[in-house]
């Protein structure tokens, strides 16, 4: 009989420390920081207000330029690689396309005419590059052979955004709606290291990328993690510089189709006061 209840004792603690083994694992990392971030995960981002075609009585269609090397946009850029919960706005584009929360569009066109997979999109982007190697049993003598680059978000140094900017006379407001994005790389000759002409990758629908978008949070350079300032509030409220590259025209036509140098900047400007011209024109003082 002691036996039989030391041996159903013993069986108890075994289960008790497997347990407790069990519950240690489960409960994961130490947590890094003093507080569980789990606001940031339920954020939905503010919808649209109604708007109607007869509300629209005036309407600009404008393309700009983010360079995100410039300093107010460099949140968009840093960190280069994932760390503690903060991702740039390039690989946060990119995971969307993988798991699929997003589509990519073709860059040919701005209009999101042509959806590609993201199969597709990575054979696109990464690139083979044929090098010649010295052969291991006799260095005098090369080989030519093939090298796989995978794309590297941290390339991406401007972001294209396409946007209409229009008048509701329902709530007499000017409003900036933007449309689209197009991530940019430098084409680089191997040869010589100098930058060719810049590469457009894809476009994406910024409406379809706003759920995407508030859920990531921005460093915030004021107030660190304790903003709580996700990339759709940054696009929304404008927190951001950029230059205007492009704007609607009979020709359909970029600015350094016309104009080079001080002469584009000065057409960018103009563009850009044009439109702060218009707004300020509606209201008497």
């Amino acid at each position: 009989m002691k036996k039989a209840f030391f041996l159903v004792l013993f069986i108890a603690i075994l289960a008790g420390i497997n347990l407790t083994s069990y519950s240690q694992v489960l409960e994961g990392p130490p947590r890094d920081g003093v507080y569980d971030k789990t606001t940031i995960t339920q954020v939905q981002p503010i919808p649209y207000p109604y708007l109607r075609e007869a509300d629209v009585i005036w309407t600009r269609r404008i393309w700009r330029v983010l360079d995100m090397r410039e300093k107010m946009n460099q949140p968009f850029y840093f960190p280069e690689k994932p760390q503690n919960g903060w991702r740039s706005l390039v690989t946060i584009l990119m995971d969307g396309l993988k798991e699929g929360t997003i589509t990519a569009y073709s860059s040919e066109s701005d209009q999101f005419l042509v959806p590609l997979t993201y199969k597709e999109l990575m054979e696109k982007l990464n690139r083979s590059d044929s090098v010649k190697l010295p052969r291991p049993d006799n260095p005098d003598i090369t080989f030519d052979t093939v090298i796989k680059v995978d794309f590297d978000p941290s390339n991406v140094k401007k972001l294209k955004i396409k946007e209409d900017v229009y008048f509701d006379r329902q709530r007499s407001v000017v409003e900036v709606r933007i449309l689209g994005m197009c991530p940019v790389v430098d084409d680089i000759d191997k040869n010589t290291g100098e930058k060719r002409f810049e590469k457009n990758l894809f476009w994406v629908y910024f409406p379809e990328c706003r759920n995407l978008f508030a859920k990531n949070e921005l460093f915030n350079l004021k107030n660190g993690s304790a903003g709580r300032m996700t990339y759709d509030d940054v696009f929304m409220k404008r927190m951001f510089t950029s230059y205007v590259y492009k704007e609607e025209n009979v020709y359909d036509r970029a600015i350094n189709e016309y104009a080079t140098g001080v002469d584009a900047l000065l057409e960018s400007e103009k563009a850009k006061n044009s439109l702060f011209d218009f707004e300020q024109n509606l209201w008497e003082y």
